[in-house]
């Protein structure tokens, strides 16, 4: 127990360590990458350092805590095999397994601090800074769509919208139309603009035309300068965003995909995506531990820089197949849930196909 309690403070202290120093790396790479936009488009440093980053940094831990977990495991383990330590507690009794407990242990924390962390905090401070790339870098996220806009709003009920623009909530060149079973149109009503009233959380058409049809071929036009409507669609499911689901919550991002698919979106591969990453990505943490402690436990010629050397390669590839496989599943290729979850079982299988050649 003393034992187990000494390698997760010696973990959890390398672990911190290396988040820090690739915070401070990343956002000076960034920041040099980007300094020319941010110059550019009238950023100023108080803005770029005490609102950005600040609101960055969350983003970062989540995406290098696999990495710098597997790398203080990595460190730990090699540096108790060359003292001989791993081998002295085998030579005792204690297994592999026995001795990847405390590892373990710690990997399953982080795994669960992580899909709080990244469910629920990161996406708020994910909504500040794509706001803030929005206005102040070249390559933020665009519209995946805000022209040309169909929607399926309720039975026989179908919305279109030539042009949405979701700073000011404005769709112009709005489209009603109500169909019978039979697929009848029974009612149209366009208007030159629909505007979403904050305060009353409802749709407001102005200059509108409503025309009613009859199935003997009559027609009833009426006019109206503004109109109230109670349709179910909100501003969020008109134009989407590549980063919309980076800034919802958990909880937030499922109810907006509910509503995608209930109003007929299609090309919902990147939003789905993300969604099923925020269950699956945080697993990478544990994965990569089980992987680091059977890696490091063998004593190899060349040292510590050796075993570093071959556990950064497995982890590398590791990240960079979840890169490689997303886009399959954002083209619907392969399931999205699929894109999210292979990388990790396929290294899953590795790390226990590891585990046990290292224990034979």
């Amino acid at each position: 127990m003393t034992y187990d309690k000494h390698i997760i403070r010696r973990l959890l202290s390398g672990y911190l360590l290396l988040i820090s120093g690739l915070i401070v790396f990343f956002v000076v790479l960034h920041y040099v990458e980007y300094i020319d936009d941010f110059m550019d488009r009238g950023a100023t440093m108080k803005d770029v350092f005490f609102m950005y980053y600040p609101n960055y940094i969350p983003e970062i831990v989540h995406l290098v805590s696999p990495l710098a977990l597997f790398i203080a495991t990595v460190y730990l383990t090699g540096k108790l095999s060359q003292k001989l330590e791993v081998a002295s507690l085998q030579t005792a009794g204690v297994s592999l397994y026995r001795l990847m407990v405390p590892f373990a242990l710690v990997g399953v924390c982080i795994v669960v601090f992580m899909f709080w962390f990244n469910g629920w905090i990161v996406p708020q401070t994910n909504t500040v800074r794509l706001s803030f790339e929005q206005d102040y870098t070249k390559d933020a996220i665009g519209q995946t769509e805000y022209a040309n806009i169909h929607r399926q709003i309720g039975p026989g009920s179908l919305l279109s919208v030539n042009f949405y623009d979701r700073t000011s909530k404005t769709a112009t060149s709005v489209s009603l139309q109500q169909y019978a079973p039979d697929g009848f149109m029974e009612e149209r009503i366009d208007a030159e603009r629909m505007v979403w009233i904050d305060s009353l959380e409802t749709w407001q058409l102005q200059s509108t035309v409503v025309k009613q049809f009859a199935r003997n071929g009559f027609m009833n036009q009426r006019q109206a300068a503004r109109m109230d409507t109670t349709l179910t669609i909100l501003p969020r499911d008109l134009a989407r965003s590549q980063g919309d689901v980076e800034a919802m919550t958990i909880s937030e991002a499922r109810d907006y995909l509910d509503s995608l698919r209930r109003t007929g979106a299609n090309n919902l591969g990147i939003p789905l995506v993300q969604y099923f990453s925020k269950f699956s990505y945080p697993f990478a943490n544990l994965i990569l531990i089980l992987l680091a402690v059977p890696l490091a436990s063998v004593r190899r010629r060349g040292g510590q820089a050796i075993q570093l050397g071959i556990g950064l390669v497995f982890a590398f590839v590791y990240l960079a197949l979840i890169k490689l496989i997303e886009p399959f599943g954002y083209t619907g290729n392969i399931s999205p849930i699929l894109a999210a979850w292979i990388p990790h079982i396929i290294f899953a299988g590795i790390a226990l196909l590891v585990m046990r050649s290292v224990r034979e």
